[in-house]
């Protein structure tokens, strides 16, 4: 009996390890629908999300580029109007270095919320579906739709409402190019070359870009200090405090100016946050117009920083500040800041556009948060000298290097305006600004800065400069040490340290790596003699235009194109289901893929195709298909590959890697995120085996 009991047992865990063996469906998400009555016009409509234990799911507010966001479509109805938009409760932030940006997500639950207001006396039902994406820290999955459907009781007071035709709505965070809705398209840019964790540290990680954004702020409230239109006021400020002749009020006065000071500079930032919210920060940072136009701002205050013209605010306005701080006490010290920001503005107003222009990601915080980082250090030279007099005896005199700070800083902003230029270019394609040329400016920028800190540049402002001061010439090392190290992206280095603002290298028209990655495969691939045979492509590949792979391989985004080159080539295929917002497909392509022996055999022995499950790109008609697996019409490249993986493999998780026949025919088990290269090695040499076993 015994014995029977442990063949039972070991039945029992053979057959349960072989059924966790087979692919599965990961439905980490799921989702409940709901309504609350707030009045007889008002309704509310909650979809909540359950989260599996380690999955995040994406927030609606996702730079582009970034993760696939998640998004609400509301069907038309004349029963009645959507008050606002879709709100969700507050998102963990974690700075991605792959996307080079912070992504917002949410783990365990989610509730999201919509108000609507009854038009009608009659009840109705609210149809529509939802989008979104989740991942794990080791895979993700493509952009899923959940429909859902509210039934909602009619208004009895709804006889007399005029009704209005309701369009079809699309929360902000994604577009869908199998609808014939608008959609609003979520915030700005980057690569994607690892993997997102959620955050396990409390509020820490959530406020990290809150950190960054402080410190910056607080570095150039420190720079503004060094201007020519500030520097001077101090020892002026701190004697009118020292005439007093009770210290403990010329002190308290002094912390009152000082405090005054930030609480000026944060109203300004309060002002902002509330004027634009987090869901303008969608627009600002992926229209054209607003990025034109911060360019622009850039351009001008760079100008203005340079000598070319002063910006002043109306005399009577100072005027009418001045007159009040002379009435003395709490009052008094509050207008003294407020005249010292006002006479200041020519100096300090290009910086704090800077930070209110950076600071508008998204975030209601981060205006509220860059004011006071920079009122904080441009107050504290005021009251600590206040406190400390003596300090004053060891300050540096006024001269003709507060000019300098200003022009240096004129330097930087024309470099860091172009951003806002690049980043309008790269999503309208408009081709004006790619890598070189991003790059190229930057080089000539920084090289002129080079030589005005040498003294070879001059400006109408400048004084004459007899000597160079060893501060002066450690800032034109550095400066020329940049410039060194950006020449070679000319030529297609990828420059790291400068990728969050860099246009993409996709745009790079002279890549010396690619053309050495392209004339190593030609002529034989890295050894080999002439005469063997190129890897090369049967015919151009379908997408091509919009998709890439990296590290210059060739291959197709169509499956039938694949492994109809394939069956030419009698090579098997390697299909790489991945898409934009998989981070740990490009981890896989930066850490796995790069390794020259897996470069080498995937660019010699197969023919690459990737699958892109979440590409928005629209199908023609002819191409459209009916699902198996759901039944409904997929439209799009990424969702008909996304219904092909789970139809055909039943896994809809990513990166997936499936090595095929030329019949299409699983040759090994597939693959997913592995970081080990020697295990991917053995992946590949596994199917090669095999495929050779099978002719």
């Amino acid at each position: 009996m015994k014995k029977f009991q442990k063949l039972l047992l070991l039945l029992l865990i053979i057959l349960g390890s072989s059924v966790t063996a087979f692919p599965q469906v990961l439905k980490p998400v799921k989702w409940g629908f709901t309504t609350k009555q707030i009045s007889n016009s008002e309704v509310q409509l909650i979809f909540t999300a359950t989260i599996d234990p380690t999955w995040h799911l994406y927030s609606q507010d996702i730079p582009p580029d970034g993760p696939v966001p998640t998004s609400f479509t509301f069907e038309p109805g004349p029963g009645y109007k959507l008050i606002g938009k879709v709100k969700e409760p507050k998102a963990k932030e974690e700075f991605d270095k792959n996307f080079d940006m912070v992504v917002k997500y949410f783990a365990d639950k989610a509730v999201f919320t919509q108000k609507i207001e009854v038009l009608t006396d009659k009840d109705f039902v609210i149809k529509g579906f939802l989008e979104f994406m989740c991942c794990d820290d080791s895979r993700c999955l493509p952009p899923d739709e959940v429909d859902f459907e509210f039934r909602v009781k009619g208004n009895p007071d709804a006889g007399k409402i005029e009704v209005p035709v309701t369009e079809s709505v699309v929360s902000p965070g994604g577009n869908q190019a199998d609808t014939a809705v608008a959609v609003a398209v979520a915030d700005t840019v980057a690569t994607v070359t690892g993997e997102i964790k959620p955050a396990d540290g409390g509020g820490l990680e959530e406020h990290s870009s809150l950190w960054t954004l402080f410190f910056f702020s607080f570095i150039a409230g420190l720079a503004a200090i060094l201007t020519p239109c500030v520097f001077p006021m101090i020892p002026m400020t701190v004697t009118f405090f020292l005439k007093e002749k009770d210290k403990v009020k010329a002190k308290f006065q002094a912390l009152t100016y000082g405090v005054s000071i930030i609480l000026i500079y944060t109203i300004i930032g309060t002002v902002v946050a509330i004027t634009l919210g987090a869901n303008f920060a969608n627009f600002l940072s992926t229209h054209w117009l607003p990025n034109v136009l911060f360019f622009l701002i850039f351009m001008f205050f760079a100008a203005s920083f340079l000598g070319m013209f002063e910006i002043t605010l109306p005399s009577w306005l100072i005027n009418k500040s001045d007159s009040q701080a002379d009435r003395g006490g709490i009052i008094g010290s509050f207008f003294m800041a407020f005249t010292l920001v006002l006479v200041s503005f020519s100096c300090t107003g290009p910086i704090v556009g800077a930070i209110l222009v950076a600071s508008a990601s998204g975030q209601v915080l981060e205006p509220i948060i860059g004011m006071l980082g920079f009122s904080l250090a441009f107050a504290l030279p005021f009251t600590l000298f206040a406190f400390f007099p003596r300090w004053l005896n060891n300050m540096p005199k006024s001269g003709g290097w507060l000019n300098s700070v200003k022009v240096v800083l004129g330097f930087i902003e024309l470099a860091l305006g172009l951003k806002f230029l690049s980043i309008a270019d790269q999503t309208y394609h408009w081709g004006i600004l790619d890598r070189e040329i991003y790059l190229a400016f930057w080089i000539v920028i920084f090289t002129l800065m080079g030589f005005y800190l040498l003294g070879k540049l001059k400006f109408s402002h400048d004084s004459d400069l007899k000597f160079i001061s060893v501060p002066r010439l450690s800032l034109a090392i550095i400066t020329f040490t940049f410039v060194l190290y950006m020449i070679p992206g000319m030529f297609g280095a990828p420059l790291q340290a400068l990728s969050g603002y860099l246009p993409p290298q996709a745009t790079h028209d002279f890549d010396l790596n690619k053309i050495v990655r392209d004339n190593v495969q030609v002529f034989g691939g890295g050894g080999g003699s002439a005469s063997e045979k190129p890897s090369g492509l049967c015919d151009k590949p379908k997408h091509g235009e919009l998709l890439h792979l990296p590290h210059g391989l060739e291959g197709y985004f169509d499956y039938e194109q694949g492994l109809a080159c394939a069956t030419q080539q009698d090579k098997p295929v390697f299909i790489d289901f991945t898409g934009h917002g998989c981070v740990n497909c490009r981890e896989m392509e930066a850490r796995v893929w790069s390794d020259p022996r897996v470069l080498k055999k995937l660019r010699e022995e197969f023919v690459i195709v990737a699958l892109y499950v979440d590409d928005k790109t629209q199908l023609p008609e002819s191409e459209w298909i009916t699902s198996t697996y759901d039944g409904k019409v997929k439209k799009t490249i990424g969702k008909k590959y996304a219904d092909f993986q789970i139809s055909r493999f039943n896994v809809n998780a990513q990166p997936y890697y499936v090595l095929l026949d030329t019949k299409g025919s699983t040759l090994v088990p597939p693959k997913a995120y592995d970081l080990n290269v020697e295990n991917f090695l053995a992946f590949l040499e596994a199917g090669l085996t095999e495929f050779r076993a099978r002719q």
